[in-house]
């Protein structure tokens, strides 16, 4: 069955947690839709966990056509999101333009980040006919370094009043990237679209994490992040083990 909005915001109404996990190809794309994975997220995060660039503010929206195009190819059935990157949403004309060639690529949904001061972009992509992910919180594009937001009672009010104004703006969902768990939960009981929550606590409406966290492939752990697999030890013994047998010429067996 096609996952669209109208699916993701009735598990909030329903009180199910939405699930989300970010893909970059095919083959990891097509697992993820076997396993019902409500949503998939072609983030910006392929930069540093794909392409080995050193910031997401290096990703290209050609890096992202590329990536969307891929997946797209292996998604049957989940919501997919793909990342405007780094520049791409400065200004509402670039921000249509480059949402039209994501959308063109596959993309159900166009992800922003920025708090309250892009409501005026995302009401643009909307009233334009594109579905918009909103993102709030840490925002990899716009701060240096990861840090929770919303400790305080004026920026916890900012992103309270950030993200009511992305929602009046015409915002299908959001993320909320590294919020203490009291706000985030908050947030999502005022407002009426989903929630995806990552390092934010359990009371979001639902959950992301980043594919190269999630099956322990990246060698660091965060806090936020629980490994459910750890394929990095996996890789690292098959490869060794192949390159072992064929040079003690066990591979390929004689014939």
């Amino acid at each position: 069955m096609k996952k669209d909005l109208k699916y993701i915001t009735g598990k909030k109404k329903s009180n199910i947690p939405i699930t989300m996990v970010t893909a970059y190809d095919f083959p990891t794309a097509q697992i993820i839709d076997e396993a019902g994975i409500d949503s998939i997220l072609v983030g910006d995060s392929v930069g540093t966990n794909y392409l080995g660039l050193t910031s997401e503010r290096e990703v290209t929206v050609n890096d992202m056509l590329h990536h969307t195009k891929a997946v797209r190819r292996g998604v049957n059935n989940a919501f997919l999101i793909v990342d405007l990157p780094y520049g791409c949403a400065d200004n509402l004309d670039s921000a249509l333009k480059n949402s039209q060639l994501l959308t063109k690529a596959g993309a159900d949904c166009v992800k922003i980040e920025g708090w309250g001061e892009k409501a005026g972009i995302v009401k643009g992509l909307c009233d334009n006919g594109y579905k918009v992910c909103a993102h709030i919180g840490y925002n990899p594009q716009i701060h240096d370094k990861p840090a929770v937001f919303g400790k305080d009672s004026d920026q916890a009010k900012e992103l309270l009043n950030g993200a009511l104004l992305l929602e009046e703006a015409g915002a299908s969902l959001i993320v909320l990237e590294m919020v203490p768990g009291q706000l985030a939960e908050k947030i999502s009981s005022i407002l009426k679209i989903p929630t995806i929550g990552i390092g934010s606590g359990n009371g979001c409406d639902g959950q992301v994490l980043v594919i190269n966290d999630l099956l322990g492939i990246s060698p660091k752990l965060f806090k936020h992040v629980r490994r459910f697999a750890n394929l990095r030890q996996t890789l690292f013994h098959s490869f060794s083990d192949y390159a072992s047998a064929v040079e003690k010429r066990e591979f390929p067996a004689s014939l």
